[in-house]
């Protein structure tokens, strides 16, 4: 149990922050498909809209996977994590 709390302490707001701004633009995007999956016909529109919301979701990924290699409090964080 302490081991969890000295972990939580040590975590970085900004890589939380990119976690939840990935995490909706995954759900946003992911949600649309669903949509566009079980209509009959697919517009070019919607077809512009998943991509625009698939570049969205890659954006925020991207910002996510580049701080945490970028990040020294993070890369301390999960060199404890795979210790474990």
């Amino acid at each position: 149990m302490a081991r969890h709390f000295s972990l939580e302490i040590a975590s970085c707001r900004e890589y939380q922050r990119l976690l939840e701004e990935s995490q909706r633009a995954l759900d946003i995007w992911n949600a649309l498909r669903v949509e566009v999956s079980e209509a009959c016909s697919v517009s070019k529109e919607d077809g512009d809209e998943l991509l625009r919301l698939q570049a969205n979701y890659a954006r925020a990924y991207t910002s996510l996977w580049n701080h945490s290699h970028n990040c020294p409090r993070c890369q301390l964080i999960t060199s404890i994590a795979a210790a474990n």
